[in-house]
């Protein structure tokens, strides 16, 4: 192998390496089995919601994962891997809610494991965090609880007044 092919490889390797470092939320998963258009709409999906996903060799993974001071997803890096990921500090569960509901639906997708806010996570982990509502519905609901108390003294005072004019 020539040595500009070794140096270019070494630079796709050290570029996704610095992408892993920001990444808040990691998810290696196995996309073998879905058709191109499956893939196609998810990637449409997970880009709106700015979260990445990736393919890449499991022995640039393996070196990109080392260089970014990723232990512990080794034993993911096998087989057809692709790896999902976000930098957006805000909505962690975003890649976790969009590729569970993948894996829901086609069976052939599989989440491996990943890697959330530093820390190795199983599968049962991220599908328990892609049940969580994400950043919007998690503000609606405060909203929601915030709100009822003037309400339910609304609903109060409008049943005194009708009451009055009875």
């Amino acid at each position: 192998m020539s040595k500009a092919a070794i140096a270019e490889k070494e630079k796709l390797v050290d570029a996704f390496a610095e992408e892993l470092k920001q990444a808040q939320a990691v998810l290696v998963i196995d996309y073998l089995g879905l058709t191109v258009e499956e893939v196609t709409n998810m990637r449409k999906e997970l880009r709106d919601k700015n979260v990445k996903m990736r393919v890449i060799k499991n022995t640039y993974l393996r070196r990109a994962a080392k260089k970014a001071g990723i232990e512990g997803l080794e034993d993911t890096f096998v087989g057809p891997t692709a790896v999902v990921y976000t930098s957006d500090a805000d909505d962690i569960t975003e890649p976790a809610r969009i590729v569970s509901k993948y894996e829901d639906d086609f069976e052939v997708l599989q989440i491996k494991g990943g890697m959330l806010e530093g820390k190795v996570t199983s599968k049962e982990e991220i599908k328990e965090l892609a049940s969580i509502p994400g950043r919007e519905g998690l503000l609606s609901m405060l909203v929601s609880v915030l709100q009822a108390p003037v309400r339910n003294f609304a609903y109060a005072v409008k049943a005194v007044a009708d009451n009055k004019d009875e």
